[in-house]
């Protein structure tokens, strides 16, 4: 479960999105995941900043529950005054990517569709993206979601 302390619809949007980017129950409960297949980093206090390569297309630096990309770390930190990596440092980052497309307030109010519609930009795993990696359904998501907790669709 995310650790901020936030709204039920946001932790259960949040949980929704590791589960989305298979992180969720994986090491500390995906918050020092490594993006696919290099593993899992033990020290919070700063990104990772391990280049991996995903397969024969795809390097990548996605680390942490949300697997965020290393280049967005630093303006995060700086932007949110956050002292590490950790995983409230985390979920506040990804509260932010999820303000930043203007999807927050939906989650608020239960219009979970539209908020994943929102946020296809900032994870590969959602719907709506051309990143070129496995998208999975809004369905499916929301499904998710609402096991998490969340209200609304």
């Amino acid at each position: 479960m995310a650790r901020i302390n936030e709204h039920p619809n946001v932790v259960a949007f949040l949980d929704m999105l590791a589960w989305s980017e298979g992180t969720i129950g994986k090491g500390d409960d995906g918050y020092n995941d490594i993006v696919d297949p290099a593993g899992f980093f033990s020290d919070y206090s700063t990104h990772p900043n391990l280049l991996v390569q995903v397969n024969s297309k795809i390097k990548s630096t996605a680390a942490g529950r949300y697997q965020l990309l290393a280049r967005y770390y630093e303006p995060y930190r700086k932007q949110l005054g956050l002292p590490d990596f950790s995983p409230v440092s985390q979920d506040k980052i990804a509260v932010q990517q999820i303000k930043e497309r203007k999807a927050y307030q939906l989650i608020l109010a239960g219009q979970i569709t539209e908020a994943i519609s929102r946020c296809s930009n900032i994870w590969a795993s959602i719907p709506g993206n051309s990143y070129g990696q496995r998208q999975h359904k809004v369905a499916d998501l929301i499904r998710i979601y609402q096991r998490f907790g969340g209200i609304g669709q």
